[in-house]
């Protein structure tokens, strides 16, 4: 993982999410600015398409426009299956035709088995089209519905391949930045959840310091972002220019980011744990003074083998040392009498949290 080692500010999972978002208007505008360039030199194209297709000039700019998305992958795939869409629908107004010009029965037959057919989840962004070609075709063909036919699917073709080419040449993004970000925060957060919970701990109870027990929630969702920025990235990356002279290991990423995940999962148990123990069920869940000490020292030694996210490190050494001192204080302090249940339980949550460190960081 291309982040292990390196001690940076702690932003807060709002204020990344943010930044994600940012990020993301501004790919929005990029997509603003090539959507209107394919629009424009779609329509400028249109009327030189030789045929019958040059009277059907309009369809262009829509084949432009419907294949724009944030990556050149998602462009080519939203491309490719609106065109199957619409050969589809086409395919079954000129069947209808066969049997007759247009009526009630007819349009609302194909349009309804248009509709059907759309379903089909290898669409994609073509199942909107289908119906819509189908319809258009019987209501719009007229008597020369097969060249009506063929102008429509010609032209959207090459609106499809006017923005096919504006978006893999201009600005194509990689969002590696997003996804580099996004990993950072992630780790950065869960290291202060953990810091704070421990500071927390050793304060007098029940603690003043109690903004940690609130954001468990927001670690979930933050987590999910990353999740998207990451696959953003990967999915940008394919058939972009860019990608030889931007190369990231973003295998390394996902590796990192599914441990960063389980992590997740384990603090927000810890969360839990502890907010219940200290707020809701302080007698059925106590937490004696000896072992409070050691859960203290065990979550800021966690915490900051959490931000440097390396097993070879001293942090990463003296939170096993901290955890296994906090295991033996529990076992020891183990009695019908005085039950172990909530320190147990976040001894258990920080030993898992160390083994995902080390079992992300010998991954190939």
């Amino acid at each position: 993982m291309a982040l292990r080692g390196k001690k940076l500010p702690t932003p807060s999972a709002a204020a990344l999410s943010n930044r994600l978002t940012g990020m993301l208007r501004y790919t929005r505008v990029q997509l603003a600015f090539k959507a209107a360039l394919a629009v424009a030199i779609a329509w400028s194209v249109a009327p030189l398409v030789p045929g019958v297709a040059s009277q059907y000039p309009y369809y262009a700019p829509l084949g432009a426009l419907v294949c724009m998305y944030p990556t050149v992958a998602g462009s080519v795939r939203a491309g490719l299956q609106t065109l199957a869409g619409l050969l589809i629908g086409i395919g079954l107004a000129l069947i209808a035709l066969l049997f007759g010009g247009p009526t009630v029965w007819t349009i609302a037959l194909i349009v309804g088995l248009g509709v059907l057919l759309a379903g089909i989840p290898r669409l994609g962004a073509g199942r909107d089209y289908l119906p819509v070609a189908a319809l258009f075709v019987l209501v719009l063909g007229g008597d020369d519905a097969d060249g009506y036919s063929y102008g429509y699917a010609v032209q959207m073709g090459v609106g499809v391949l006017i923005g096919l080419a504006v978006n893999a040449v201009v600005f194509p993004p990689l969002h590696l930045n997003g996804a580099v970000d996004g990993l950072a925060a992630l780790r950065l957060n869960l290291a202060r959840q953990l810091r704070e919970m421990g500071t927390a701990v050793g304060e007098s109870w029940p603690p003043e310091h109690e903004d940690w027990s609130s954001r468990r929630t927001e670690l979930i969702s933050f987590s999910r972002e990353v999740r998207e920025a990451v696959q953003l990235a990967d999915s940008g990356r394919q058939g972009n220019l860019r990608r030889r002279r931007h190369q990231r290991d973003l295998s390394a990423d996902f590796r990192a980011l599914r441990a960063m995940e389980r992590v997740t999962l384990y603090v927000e148990d810890m969360t839990e744990v502890l907010a219940t123990a200290i707020w809701r069920t302080p007698e059925e869940t106590p937490v004696s003074h000896e072992v409070a000490g050691s859960l203290e020292r065990a979550m800021l030694a966690t915490a900051e083998a959490v931000e440097t996210w390396d097993d070879q490190t001293d942090e990463y050494s003296e939170a096993v040392a901290a955890v296994q001192d906090l295991v033996r204080q529990v076992n020891s302090s183990a009695s019908p009498d005085s039950p172990v249940d909530a320190p147990a339980s976040l001894a258990m949550s920080l030993r898992r949290v160390l083994r995902t460190v080390r079992t992300e960081d010998d991954q190939p």
